[in-house]
């Protein structure tokens, strides 16, 4: 595979990544499973159950499951083409899996204050 389609690739695939990890640890859909874990995370009675836990709440800590299963998945190797393939490719697509949900994340609170000044503009205008 050609240096070019690798890095289509690595930005395509890391769509979907961003995708399932943000879903699950933000959205309303995953809400209850999410405040089980959460509770879960901060009493579990040892450390290895209270780390499990956590990786379903923090959506940088998930994005590397998500991401092995989807390097599983589609085989995608990056820049080489055996194991160390695999590594380079993993960490890159956490990488760019984090930048969009980041961005995301930026444009969903700017779309929330928006929308706050618009009610608050309509309630000035009402009363």
């Amino acid at each position: 595979m050609s240096l070019t389609t690798q890095i289509v690739w690595l930005f395509i695939l890391a769509i979907p990544i961003a995708c399932v990890a943000w879903t699950v640890t933000h959205e309303e859909v995953f809400r209850e499973p999410r405040e089980y874990c959460v509770q879960c995370s901060q009493k579990g009675r040892t450390l290895l159950q209270r780390k499990f836990f956590y990786l379903f709440t923090c959506e940088y800590c998930f994005s590397h499951y998500i991401t092995i299963f989807f390097l599983i998945l589609t085989d995608f190797k990056l820049l080489m083409d055996d194991w160390r393939g695999y590594i380079i490719a993993g960490f890159a697509l956490v990488w760019v899996a984090n930048q969009y949900m980041s961005l995301y994340g930026y444009l969903r609170i700017d779309l929330k204050k928006e929308k706050l000044l618009t009610k608050k503009e309509e309630q000035e205008l009402e009363g």
